[in-house]
């Protein structure tokens, strides 16, 4: 049985929320837009569905020795995420600078200092249907994301210890 990352909301417009996994219950940020089925490119909504977590991205200067079951990748200074949907390399890695919009992953805010990739728009992708969809760091207010689900530092480090090939998040 694969793994699951449990959300539980009070509403599809909520922008806070509860994300389970086995006893673990962690509070989090959903997109300032709350939670839709039919995700669109800059709505900042979550996508509703169930995810794969594909791969951990992580500054190494600022997170060491971590323990996941997960694929481990190092953010680089010039790491960037396509988000331009008319670009070939849409919802994909690339480097920086780019030649169409890109968002930025060595973040001077630390919410990207660990990122997990979820299989939303990734296989099959489909222009305009959203990209950069994440599980990552939270800002102190938890505040909204711009479509992301984040946790705290601390919780994101608890999750990464317990990640296994085949984790998915389900968002309902």
């Amino acid at each position: 049985m694969e793994p699951v990352l449990r959300l539980r909301v009070r509403s599809a417009g909520a922008q806070r929320g509860m994300l389970e996994f086995g006893p673990f219950r962690w509070s989090c940020a959903l997109g300032r837009s709350g939670i839709r089925a039919l995700k669109r490119e800059g709505d900042g909504a979550s996508p509703r569905g169930s995810f794969a977590v594909l791969v951990a991205y992580y500054r190494a200067d600022k997170f060491s020795r971590l323990r996941t079951g997960v694929q481990l990748s190092r953010i680089f200074r010039y790491a960037g995420w396509c988000d331009a949907p008319s670009d070939r390399n849409y919802n994909r890695p690339v480097g920086l600078p780019y030649c169409a919009s890109a968002e930025r992953m060595w973040r001077d805010d630390d919410l990207y200092d660990v990122v997990l990739v979820l299989d939303y728009n990734i296989r099959p992708r489909v222009r305009g249907a959203g990209s950069a969809i994440f599980l990552h760091i939270a800002r102190n207010s938890y505040t909204p994301t711009e479509g992301c689900v984040a946790i705290s530092k601390r919780d994101m480090r608890m999750l990464l210890t317990r990640l296994r090939p085949g984790t998915h998040l389900v968002i309902p």
